[in-house]
């Protein structure tokens, strides 16, 4: 399932036509209109219609071509294989790719883990959980971490006085 990269979740079904409201997992929710395909209950769906709806993609699947069937898509995630995912911004990662992550500090001491990313704000939220079992949040931005290193499974932060003690 690593090849497999969570672009978003259907919400509900828009209309009567087959269309569904996707909640994208994205950086930017008009990348919907670069996928030429999704993977849905491990198959290939071709992307035939793409408009925006508010904070949500409205997506007409092939083969689904009413609300009867757009409504048995309720709650289901849709996937892209990692290649074929658009070329990324640098400092642009996958949120599957940083869950589990060791974060260290910028002198080299055990942080924690990264166990979740919350995205409902300004920037993401990267939830720490420390050595002792508590928790912390630290905001996803480049005055609190300093390097992301994928390969490595490891992320450098800066941490301010008191900042992983709330």
């Amino acid at each position: 399932m690593d090849d497999l990269i969570k672009v978003g979740q259907v919400s509900s079904p828009q209309g009567i036509k087959g269309e569904v409201n996707v909640y994208p997992y994205t950086d930017e929710l008009e990348r919907f209109s670069q996928f030429e395909s999704v993977i849905l209950d491990g198959k290939k769906l071709a992307i035939e219609k793409v408009r925006y709806a508010k904070n949500l993609a409205v997506i007409k699947l092939e083969g689904v071509d009413d609300r009867n069937a757009s409504e048995k898509l309720r709650g289901k995630d849709l996937f892209l294989r990692r290649e074929d995912l658009p070329e990324q911004p640098e400092d642009v990662y996958f949120i599957q790719d940083l869950i589990g992550m060791s974060v260290m500090n910028e002198a080299g001491c055990y942080v924690g883990e990264l166990i979740e990313v919350n995205q409902n704000s300004a920037q993401d939220i990267y939830i720490i959980r420390r050595a002792d079992g508590g928790s912390f949040m630290l905001p996803a931005v480049k005055e609190f971490v300093k390097d992301v290193d994928i390969e490595q499974g490891c992320m450098k932060v800066h941490l301010i006085e008191g900042l992983s003690d709330l």
